[in-house]
C-alpha cells in the first residue's frame, strides 16, 4: 500500500539511503534537509524524491512544514527521525552552544517532528515511526557527551511513545547504527579510523548506509506490526547489547 513518508536528514548519508529505499517500496517520500542546498538539489535530480528545507530543531518550522506536506500528500503515515549533527569536544572544554545545538537537532527534534503527525497516525489506526539512535548512545563515547546523551534519549523517547501508541496500530522503534561509511565518518582522521575504530569492529569493516535502510524498510512495513519499542543494533558486532 502506498503511503506518505517523511525522512528527516533525508538527502545525504543514511537518510538518503532510507529515502531511496522507501521510494523503491512505492511510498511517496519527502526528504527533509537542513542546510546543504547543492546536495539536496543533486539528490532530487538523481532520485526524483522531493526535498524540503527546514531546521528540525525549530518547533514552529516543523509544525508548519509537516502540516504543508500532509495537506499536499495526505496523512504522514511513516516518519523516520534521522537528522543528526555532531559538535564534539571534551566536556570540560565544551561550551553551551555545542551542547544546545546537538540536543536540539538530535533529540528535541523527535518531539517537534513526531507531535504534529502522531494524531493522524492514531486516527487512521496505522503508523510507523523509526528513530535513528547510535552505538554511542548505548555505550557512550569520549568527547561526545552531547551526542551520546541525545542518542540515548532517542531510545528512551522511543520506548515511551511505543507504549503510548501500541493499541492504536502505531509502532515506534529505534535503529542504532555503528560506524557507517558516510560523510560524517569520513571526517574522522584516517589514522584514528584504522587504529582505534576498525579494530573494535569484529566484521572488520564500516557498515554501509544501505544496510541501515534495509532494516528501516522492514520496520515500516505491514509485516513488522508486532515489533515496537525495540532498539535494533547494527554495528558489525562492535557493541553487543
Amino acid at each position: 500500500m502506498k503511503r506518505t513518508a517523511l525522512v528527516s536528514g533525508g538527502t545525504r548519508g543514511i537518510g538518503a539511503a532510507i529515502s531511496v529505499a522507501l521510494n523503491d517500496l512505492g511510498h511517496t517520500v519527502v526528504a527533509n534537509y537542513g542546510g546543504n542546498d547543492e546536495a539536496a538539489k543533486r539528490f532530487t535530480d538523481e532520485t526524483g524524491i522531493a526535498a524540503r528545507k527546514w531546521d528540525v530543531g525549530d518547533a514552529e518550522g516543523c509544525e508548519r512544514e509537516l502540516g504543508a506536506i500532509a495537506e499536499e500528500h495526505g496523512t504522514i503515515s511513516i516518519l523516520v527521525n534521522n537528522a543528526g549533527i555532531t559538535r564534539d569536544g571534551m566536556l570540560h572544554r565544551m561550551d553551551r552552544a555545542k551542547w544546545d545545538a546537538v540536543i536540539a537537532t538530535n533529540l528535541s527534534s523527535l518531539f517537534y517532528m513526531t507531535r504534529p503527525v502522531i494524531n493522524g497516525m492514531r486516527d487512521q489506526g496505522w503508523g510507523r515511526i523509526v528513530n535513528i539512535s547510535s552505538v554511542n548512545g548505548i555505550k557512550g563515547q569520549m568527547g561526545q557527551s552531547n551526542y551520546s546523551a541525545a542518542k540515548a534519549g532517542v531510545i528512551g523517547f522511543t520506548k515511551a511513545v511505543a507504549q503510548e501508541n501500541a493499541r492504536k496500530g502505531v509502532t515506534v522503534n529505534a535503529v542504532a547504527p555503528g560506524y557507517i561509511n558516510t560523510e560524517m565518518v569520513a571526517a574522522v582522521p584516517e589514522d584514528v579510523l584504522k587504529k582505534a575504530i576498525l579494530p573494535t569492529i569484529p566484521v572488520g569493516r564500516l557498515g554501509e548506509a544501505d544496510e541501515i535502510a534495509n532494516t528501516v524498510s522492514f520496520l515500516v512495513g505491514d509485516k513488522s506490526g508486532w515489533i515496537t519499542g525495540a532498539t535494533i543494533n547494527i554495528n558489525g558486532g562492535q557493541y553487543m547489547a
